[in-house]
């Protein structure tokens, strides 16, 4: 079912790959290598630290004051509207008699191999709430990458079978200011996760231990009610909503957030959209809760805990990031696009910015500053970090910390 919704010409992961070296060799796309090291939250919890100073090298988009009776200028580019040849993989489904509601692409930029999107065919907003087709033919990618080269009758040795469980891909969603959204065309990003694990240090012959984030919560998640989620600063439950059955959480992890695991193998597009709204209803709630609870005190910042204002009317509330494996989904609220890193000494070290895939465990820095001081004691530094970036854990931090503003933009 899921393959006839694809409709490809051949497997997904040669599609990709065969236009991912095409594009490359033609310098169609720009691959930024990175470095790569495994740091850890206080709680053991693994998180790719991932250091790529060609990225600061590039230039940021100079804004100019518009003046008086200017004309308009033209709106920004989208790369999913009509994309370049070069980096189009291709219509989704891939039919002649079935009008596409989705593409492929590759990503312009990469820092992971054959990193690519999908995106509606339709400018539809990235602000809003995702439909059920957007999540069908998200699960359909992730489910074909999978299956590729399977053949039931044929027994596969250890070193096949462990390969081929890493042969998959982790999806994620960035939607508002402080989810380090950069596209207002709605689109779904996927990281194969063999290539996330192909990098490592130029100095190791084997990589730390890393584990896709996602999996950890879904594998170790608890079941989340509202009793086990006290409000910051009083004792009103942040969670009210009694329905929240299959919902789970990591408890050990800096900031709040909600998964729900697939109860089935192939679940159906309602189901999906059944769970992303159980989702992302928890963490709107979750983020009107602890807001109207928290009243900043003299020594809080005022945007401490905000609900962001939409550009249009239609726009959702909230910024989040959503993570999608075949095993199942999780949102992260957002508050911040980031946070500001110190070094030992209290002084300002940089601005480190995550998106959605700190839901697979990963964060990327620019500069050797922040690459030292990051790998040098870091474990309360990424507790920090990931706290001030959504809801922090109300289990581990009874006072939320400050968020940190900066103006830069996010990497993936």
């Amino acid at each position: 079912m899921r393959k006839m919704l694809l409709n490809l010409s051949e497997s997904l992961p040669n599609l990709v790959r065969a236009k991912y070296k095409e594009a490359k060799a033609s310098e169609a796309l720009v691959f930024s290598p990175t470095e790569v090291d495994v740091i850890r939250t206080s709680a053991g919890i693994p998180f790719q630290l991932r250091y790529c100073p060609s990225l600061a090298k590039k230039p940021e988009p100079h804004k100019e004051k518009k003046k008086d009776n200017e004309e308009p200028k033209k709106e920004k580019f989208d790369p999913f509207d009509n994309p370049s040849p070069s980096l189009f993989i291709t219509d989704i489904p891939s039919s002649t008699t079935a009008k596409p509601s989705h593409l492929l692409v590759l990503n312009k930029f990469p820092v992971i191999q054959n990193h690519f999107i999908i995106a509606t065919k339709e400018n539809k907003p990235q602000t809003h709430r995702l439909e059920e087709d957007d999540l069908e033919a998200t699960y359909a990618c992730l489910k074909a990458w999978e299956q590729d080269g399977e053949d039931e009758n044929q027994e596969a040795d250890s070193t096949t079978q462990e390969k081929n469980s890493e042969k998959r891909l982790f999806a994620f969603f960035n939607s508002g200011n402080n989810s380090g959204a950069s596209q207002p065309h709605r689109h779904i990003q996927f990281l194969p996760v063999e290539d996330m694990r192909e990098d490592k240090r130029a100095d190791q012959k084997e990589g730390p231990t890393w584990d896709l984030l996602v999996d950890t919560i879904l594998s170790n998640g608890v079941p989340t009610s509202s009793s086990l989620l006290p409000s910051l600063s009083t004792n009103k439950p942040i969670i009210t909503t009694n329905t929240i059955e299959g919902v789970i959480h990591h408890p050990a992890l800096p900031f709040l957030h909600f998964a729900h695991r697939f109860t089935s193998s192939s679940p159906s597009g309602p189901q999906l959209l059944q769970m992303y709204n159980k989702l992302y209803n928890l963490a709107l709630e979750a983020m009107q809760n602890v807001t109207s609870n928290n009243t900043p005190t003299t020594t809080q910042s005022p945007d401490i805990l905000s609900i962001q204002t939409p550009q249009e009317e239609t726009d959702l509330p909230i910024s989040y990031n959503l993570a999608m494996t075949t095993s199942g989904m999780a949102i992260l609220p957002r508050r911040s696009e980031g946070s500001t890193l110190h070094d030992e000494d209290g002084s300002q070290a940089g601005y480190v910015q995550l998106n959605g895939t700190a839901l697979g465990g990963t964060l990327m820095v620019k500069y050797a500053k922040e690459w030292d001081v990051l790998r040098n004691k870091s474990e309360a530094k990424l507790d920090g970090i990931l706290s001030a970036i959504g809801i922090p854990n109300p289990s581990l931090y009874p006072t939320p910390p400050p968020v940190a503003s900066a103006s830069a933009s996010a990497s993936l």
